[in-house]
């Protein structure tokens, strides 16, 4: 097939490419392991500059002590922070866990409200995090911008932006609404795997044949073997 040569057109064979590469829907791809929107919540909070390993190491101990956001708001504080401690900048989670969790409390009767204007005055929650979980356990369509989505998009000639908010507006326009979720996530598995931020694995990658960013000379066909160290 002819090379994509525009970015609209290289992030439809992106999406394509990746589905087959990464299959399943935003539930299946969401690696924080949670139970219900309000663990969400709270675990992708816990997963900035930290990684998801680690938050769910962390994050059954977490849940068995405070279960609702009810108890979460009524936190003590050092018993808090001991327990999210492993996820890194422990004191001002602890902080943006228990407004959030006294915002549902004040202001949604404790229930994750599905509506990403309403999930931004929480505290601690942004555009990504308010996408993450609203693609991932309301279906809703939202499309997480984070560092590897960042890097790939931009990689890839998707955009040029560097702010996050506008490379989520351009990636927004050039995909489906049913797809935007499922992208994010597996631009992210993509990153994580083969796009590196260093040391990137160009020679295995699904994309290296029309992304203008590749290092190989020889680029690979559409269909070729999968990447190594698939999981």
């Amino acid at each position: 097939m002819a090379r994509p040569r525009t970015p609209a057109g290289r992030a439809r064979e992106t999406a394509a490419r990746l589905a087959v590469e990464y299959p399943g829907t935003a539930k299946e791809l969401c690696a924080l392991e949670h139970k219900n929107p309000f663990e969400l919540l709270a675990a992708t909070i816990l997963s900035a500059q930290s990684t998801d390993a680690t938050v769910n190491r962390v994050t059954p101990r977490l849940f068995a002590r405070y279960p609702t956001a009810e108890d979460l708001a009524a936190a003590n504080p050092a018993e808090l922070e001991e327990l999210i401690k492993p996820t890194g900048f422990f004191r001002s989670k602890a902080r943006s866990l228990t407004g959030m969790a006294q915002g549902l409390v004040e202001r949604y009767g404790g229930e994750v409200p599905p509506n990403i204007d309403d999930l931004v005055t929480l505290p601690g929650v942004g555009r990504k995090t308010a996408n993450v979980v609203l693609s991932v356990d309301f279906d809703i369509p939202g499309l997480p911008v984070d560092t590897h989505v960042k890097r790939l998009s931009q990689r890839l000639g998707l955009t040029t932006q560097t702010d996050p908010e506008k490379i989520e507006a351009e990636l927004c326009r050039m995909l489906p609404k049913a797809e935007w979720g499922s992208f994010s996530l597996r631009l992210i598995l993509h990153g994580r795997r083969v796009c590196l931020s260093r040391n990137r694995k160009c020679e295995v990658c699904v994309l290296n044949d029309f992304c203008p960013s590749s290092s190989v000379t020889t680029r690979r066909a559409a269909g070729g073997a999968r990447h190594a160290g698939r999981s």
